[in-house]
């Protein structure tokens, strides 16, 4: 890109874009999906649980990962469900792999994340 390159975000943030930005290596991405939505909270709670075991044996492994899960935990009721599907499948599409959780067939959420996965080409990894 040449010289660094401050770009503003937003007012209160200011950006500034390294010169050697596009020569760094990439690290892989690794979207995490699998079930969150649950009866109660403590099942809830314990699915996120499972994406963040998931999620931290992904880092330890080398992957960069996206975990959705952790990222929404606790704003559930403040917007609809489907704004929280539809930013993940936002994320995912700038992901390069999909790390499937146990019980992820019965989701509808991760059924969508994997049949996007699926359309876009990506890596599908899945929890055995």
């Amino acid at each position: 890109m040449g010289e660094d390159m401050p770009v503003e975000v937003l007012p209160e943030m200011t950006v500034v874009w390294p010169k050697d930005w596009d020569i760094r290596p990439k690290q892989k991405v690794v979207y995490v999906a699998g079930p969150f939505r649950a009866k109660t909270q403590w099942e809830i709670e314990q699915n996120v649980r499972r994406a963040e075991k998931a999620s931290l044996r992904l880092w330890k492994a080398g992957y960069v990962v996206i975990c959705p899960h952790t990222m929404t935990r606790y704003y559930q009721n403040e917007l609809p469900d489907r704004v929280w599907l539809d930013g993940g499948l936002e994320l995912l599409r700038r992901a390069d792999a999909i790390y499937l959780l146990d019980g992820w067939t019965f989701s509808e959420g991760s059924l969508e994340e994997y049949n996007l996965a699926k359309e876009l080409g990506l890596v599908i990894m899945e929890e055995k």
